[in-house]
């Protein structure tokens, strides 16, 4: 056995905000413990259940209550995190994991391996991510503070899986294994416990004083670290209107912003107490086809919606801090592939499309565009691609819902929908392993040979070099169905009151560990 190191490790990031990613332990010297921070966010979580959660406004929440064997660091990267240590068998089909002693939950129970073979357990049976557990033989607890896993066939990349900030391998107490999914009491070995949560007004954290920090590194790093929750609280409002979510930073009634759009940067720049943060990149934003509902099954109807989009007026519309990009992953990724993806991307071809539709056999069947009220950004990227497949011959409608409704749908297949459109984030910065669930859930995809082949090798490929190459067909194939078709990389803008609080940094997810009221 040897001690596993990421199998590829993602290059630290020269972006305008890295450097606000590591900072000087002295950021954190002295800091005042108490207070409350308000934090104006667009909506509330639908769930707190880490088993089931990927939308941003749920995880941002929820890694603030709850932890997981490894997790990202500052660029990305796998690092323990519950786990003292993780090892790898050299046929990367067993992995051990040592847990650190001492770790509390809420409820004031110590972690143990049993409670982190039943969160595994459990995330096996309700995980809409579950799949990525399907080559595992049997998990074992052979001792309270030794977990391990052991697989059916090789997996080079299994300990980067776990890292993942989206659909999180959460450990929750060995009482929650039959908890049904969205059931969960929410209890976690976090630093902050779940307080006041008002559906559609507002959520209330709450500092877990018995919080066993991590205290092999110096600070915080990414989502690992060592953490401490100074403040007392945070208070999450659920604010839609970015207009309103201006008008509480400038008043004080908010010490964070989330989303502020481009245009409204402007009223926030001339309080110097007002830090404006950018954070690119931050997320890509793909318009997701539904393979399971009515017109869209047919690949050449997708590959029609494919083509007839032109990306640069879909971005120009959206108001966001974005730009053009062809592929999945950044060109800071080992699995970047150049320029082989251009030919899917931003293909502005009207002609090309009617073309495809005829042979379809498409005779004009609704084709369902579902976006949501929460988020400006979506409704206008989905208005505008309405008008331009009605351009191209499509009979295309609008469906509005609300932010919770339009993200169960896209996660479960639910409801009436050919089209949708939202941005994924950790995925892209974290690698294939972390795209395929989306690549399969999201689009509803079922029964493709050719994709399953591609994911098999990458995942049983030692050699690093037949991975990538393995990517390379699983991207190709993704865009060339048109399960996702690419808009552009989108990056984010927040505020922070630097007047009222310290320590809080640039990242892919809001953290308020290590963040002090003055």
């Amino acid at each position: 056995m040897k001690t596993i190191a990421t199998p590829l490790r993602l290059a630290v990031l020269a972006l305008p905000f890295a450097a606000g990613l590591a900072l000087p332990s002295a950021a954190w010297a002295q800091p005042k413990q108490g207070g409350t921070v308000v934090y104006a966010n667009l909506s509330g979580p639908g769930t707190l259940d880490p088993h089931v959660a990927a939308s941003l406004v749920e995880l941002e929440v929820i890694h603030h209550i709850f932890e997981t064997l490894v997790a990202i660091d500052a660029d990305y990267n796998t690092k323990p995190s519950l786990a003292d240590t993780v090892s790898t068998s050299p046929d990367a089909k067993m992995f051990t994991f040592t847990l650190r002693k001492g770790v509390k939950f809420q409820n004031g129970k110590e972690m143990t391996s049993a409670d982190v073979l039943a969160s595994f357990e459990r995330y096996k049976r309700v995980s809409p991510n579950a799949s990525v557990l399907a080559d595992v033989e049997r998990f074992e607890a052979p001792d309270p503070y030794t977990f391990v896993v052991r697989l059916t066939k090789p997996n080079a990349v299994f300990v980067d899986i776990l890292k993942s900030p989206v659909y999180p391998f959460a450990i929750v107490p060995a009482e929650q294994r039959d908890k049904a999914a969205r059931e969960l009491d929410i209890v976690g070995t976090g630093p902050f416990t779940l307080g006041e949560w008002v559906k559609d007004s507002h959520l209330v954290l709450k500092r877990f004083d018995g919080y066993v920090a991590d205290t092999r590194s110096p600070g915080p790093d990414g989502l690992a670290g060592r953490r401490t929750a100074y403040l007392d609280s945070v208070r999450y409002n659920f604010v839609p209107e970015a207009n309103t979510r201006v008008a509480a930073m400038q008043s004080g009634g908010a010490d964070v912003m989330a989303d502020v759009p481009p245009d409204l940067v402007k009223r926030l720049e001339g309080r110097p107490e007002l830090q404006v943060l950018k954070i690119f990149p931050f997320c890509m934003q793909v318009f997701v086809v539904n393979t399971q509902q009515g017109a869209t099954k047919n690949p050449l109807v997708r590959q029609a919606i494919s083509a007839a989009l032109n990306a640069t007026d879909v971005i120009d519309a959206t108001g966001v801090l974005a730009q053009t990009s062809h592929s999945l992953v950044y060109p800071s990724s080992p699995y970047y592939q150049g320029d082989a993806m251009k030919p899917y991307y931003d293909q502005n071809n009207p002609a090309k499309a009617k073309e495809l539709l005829k042979k379809a056999g498409y005779n004009g069947e609704k084709i369902t565009l579902q976006t949501n009220s929460n988020y400006n950004y979506m409704r206008s990227a989905i208005l505008v691609l309405a008008e331009q497949l009605k351009a191209a011959g499509m009979n295309a409608a609008v469906d509005v819902v609300d932010w919770t409704t339009n993200a169960s749908n896209m996660q479960r297949g639910t409801g009436t929908w050919n089209v949708s459109t939202t941005g994924f984030c950790s995925n892209p910065l974290l690698g294939p392993q972390q795209w395929k669930v989306m690549f399969y859930t999201f689009p509803q995809v079922k029964g493709d040979d050719v994709l399953d082949g591609a994911y098999d090798r990458f995942y049983t490929s030692l050699d690093p070099k037949l991975r990538i190459a393995a990517w390379a067909d699983i991207e190709k194939r993704v865009l060339d169905q048109a399960y996702m078709i690419k808009v552009g990389d989108i990056g984010a803008i927040r505020a922070v009151n630097t007047k009222r609080i310290d320590g809080f940094t640039p990242y892919y997810l809001p953290r308020f560990w290590n963040v002090s009221v003055k």
